[in-house]
C-alpha cells in the first residue's frame, strides 16, 4: 500500500527524531541531559489531582462526554479570562475545550483552509503551523521575525504582501522560541491589517503566565474579536502538558466553524480531565508566584551556562525557555548541538528547527532542576 501523497510535504517532528537518537545514547551507558524539551517537570497543584482523584468515581466519568466540554468547564475558562485578561467570553458560546491547544491548530487548518489558501507563519516558529498547513493542502507563506525588531512582525514586509489568497496567519506571544513579549501596539495594528484584508488571526498563547507580570490576550483589543481567536493550554502555566487540555477563544461563528470539525474527530474529552481542569483554572494567582519563583532560579543558573558556552541573550525574555545567539560561527546551531551533545553529554535544541531565522540560535528549556543544570555547568567548565 502507499501513503497518501499528503505525507510527502512533511518531516518526522524533530524532537522524536532526535530522542530516539537521545535515548539511544542513555541505553548505551550515556549519562545526558536533556535541556531540549518544554515539558514541564513539577506536579500540577494538588487541587487539581484530587478533583480528578474525585471525578473517577462520578457516575458519568467513563461515559462519553460533550465535545464542547462541561459547562462547568466553559464558565471556569470565562472566568479565567476574565480575572487574568480582562475578556468577557460567553461560555456558551465564545469558548471550545480542546485536548490540547495543537490540535486546536490542525481544527482550525480543516475548518478555514481549502487547498492552495495560503496561511502566514512566524519564522522562527513552532513547526506545527507549518506541517498542519501542508498536510490539508494550503501553502505556507513565512514572515520573518529578527532580534532586530524584537522579534515582532515587520509592517512594512506584511503591508507589501499580495493577500489575494492569505486566509490565515499564526501568531505566537510570548513568543516561543525567543520569549519575546506580546506587545499592545503590534497587536492593534496585526487586527487592523486583517480586518483591512479579510484574514483570520490566531494567536496560540500558552506561555504568558511564565515568567511575565504582564499577561496579555490579543481578544482583549478592540474588535480583535471579529477578525481572531486564540489558543490557550493549560500544559505549560499548570503543568499539565500530558493531560492534554487546551482551549480555543474567539466569535461564535468562528467557534462553531471549529467545532464541526472537532466533532467528527473525537467523542470528548474524559470527565475527570475535565474536573482537574476546572480546578486547575480556578487556583489563587499564588499558585503562579509560587511557580515562576522555581523558574527565576533555574532561569539564574541557564544564564550562568549561556555565558559559559559563549551565547548572548535577551535577559528580559519570558516563557519556559532561553533562546540564546551563539556567537562563534564557525558551527551551524546543529553541528553546535550535536558537538554538545556527544563532547559533554548534553542536548539543547538547535534553532533551525524553527525556521531559517533560527539559524545561528540555541534554545534551553528551564524544565530542569538546578541540580541538573549546575551539572551541565560544571561539565562545561570542565
Amino acid at each position: 500500500m502507499t501513503t497518501a501523497t499528503r505525507l510527502e510535504s512533511v518531516k518526522e517532528y524533530y524532537f522524536s527524531k532526535k530522542l530516539r537518537e537521545v535515548a539511544g545514547l542513555i541505553q548505551a551507558g550515556k549519562p545526558i541531559l536533556n535541556m531540549g524539551i518544554g515539558s514541564p517537570d513539577l506536579p500540577p497543584h494538588p487541587s487539581v489531582v484530587e478533583a480528578l482523584q474525585e471525578g473517577l468515581s462520578h457516575p458519568k466519568a467513563h461515559m462519553y462526554q460533550s465535545y464542547q466540554g462541561l459547562p462547568a468547564l466553559r464558565e471556569a475558562i470565562a472566568g479565567f479570562y476574565h480575572r487574568n485578561y480582562n475578556v468577557v467570553l460567553s461560555p456558551s458560546s465564545d469558548i471550545l475545550p480542546l485536548m490540547g491547544s495543537k490540535e486546536g491548530i490542525m481544527h482550525i487548518s480543516l475548518a478555514f483552509l481549502n487547498k492552495g489558501d495560503q496561511v502566514l507563519i512566524p519564522n522562527p516558529g513552532y513547526p506545527t503551523y507549518s506541517s498542519v498547513t501542508q498536510l490539508v493542502e494550503a501553502t505556507p507563506v513565512f514572515y520573518p521575525l529578527s532580534d532586530d525588531n524584537n522579534w515582532q512582525p515587520d509592517f512594512t514586509a506584511l503591508e507589501a504582501l499580495d493577500t489575494t489568497k492569505i486566509k490565515l496567519m499564526w501568531l505566537n506571544y510570548p513568543n516561543m522560541p525567543t520569549g519575546a513579549k506580546a506587545q499592545t501596539e503590534t497587536f492593534k495594528r496585526l487586527i487592523q491589517w486583517a480586518k483591512d484584508n479579510e484574514i483570520l488571526l490566531v494567536n496560540d498563547n500558552p506561555y504568558s503566565f511564565i515568567l511575565n507580570d504582564n499577561p496579555q490576550s490579543i481578544l482583549s483589543l478592540p474588535n480583535a474579536m471579529e477578525v481572531c481567536m486564540e489558543l490557550n493550554s493549560l500544559s505549560k502555566s499548570f503543568n499539565m502538558a500530558g493531560w492534554r487540555v487546551g482551549i480555543l477563544a474567539g466569535n461564535e461563528e468562528h467557534i462553531q466553524a471549529v467545532l464541526k470539525v472537532k466533532s467528527n474527530m473525537d467523542s470528548g474529552m474524559f470527565y475527570g480531565i475535565q474536573q482537574g481542569a476546572i480546578a486547575a483554572l480556578n487556583t489563587p494567582s499564588s499558585w503562579f508566584h509560587e511557580l515562576n519563583k522555581v523558574y527565576k532560579r533555574r532561569r539564574v543558573l541557564v544564564e550562568e551556562l549561556a555565558n559559559l558556552m559563549d551565547t548572548t541573550f535577551d535577559p528580559n525574555s519570558v516563557g519556559m525557555f532561553v533562546w540564546a545567539k551563539l556567537n562563534d560561527n564557525s558551527l551551524s546551531a546543529e553541528e553546535y548541538i550535536d558537538k554538545i551533545l556527544y563532547e559533554k553529554d548534553i542536548f539543547i535544541t538547535p534553532g533551525t528547527i524553527f525556521g531559517s531565522q533560527g539559524e545561528g540560535y540555541i534554545r534551553f528549556s528551564l524544565c530542569v532542576t538546578e541540580e541538573q543544570i549546575q551539572t551541565a555547568i560544571n561539565r562545561i567548565k570542565a
